[in-house]
């Protein structure tokens, strides 16, 4: 399964952001480019310890089972999926820095230790292994990126 670990698999993801315009129009759900650059930055933050959010009630009944189901096959994520509250973003602006910013945050995965990622808790899945984690990821990053045919 690819994960955000393997070098070939980073620099596939940064070249797709790289195309990335702020025409494009989400093949689903409601989100703009910059909306979902916004989003995916949030994202990374948290995986990579910058921030953290309070766990969701419903991730504790259902968290461990979707997070197994989701990373059980190569499959893409599926379409529409809800997201956390702290995640939805709203409003337009310029994506160049956005575009930037995301790529350098998918770069430091590169180069954070095992030790950094122990003991992360996401707040619906719960806790998740650095392997888990590299292959969330990839599939989120990839989602989003095929969401806006990049």
């Amino acid at each position: 399964m690819k994960t955000i670990f393997d070098q070939n698999v980073l620099s596939e993801l940064q070249l797709r952001i790289d195309h990335l315009s702020p025409q494009a129009t989400a093949a689903w759900g409601k989100m703009n480019t910059y909306q979902m650059l916004r989003h995916c930055i949030l994202s990374e933050r948290m995986f990579l310890g910058d921030n953290e959010y309070k766990r969701l009630f419903i991730g504790r009944l259902f968290g461990k089972v979707a997070l197994k189901g989701i990373l059980k096959n190569d499959n893409p994520l599926k379409e529409n999926q809800p997201t956390h509250p702290a995640f939805k973003i709203t409003g337009q602006g310029d994506i160049v820095p956005l575009k930037n910013n995301w790529k350098t945050l998918l770069e430091r995965y590169s180069t954070i230790s095992p030790d950094e990622l122990a003991g992360f808790l996401h707040p619906f899945f719960g806790a998740m292994t650095r392997d888990q984690i590299g292959q969330y990821v990839y599939k989120h990053t990839d989602h989003h990126l095929r969401q806006f045919k990049a």
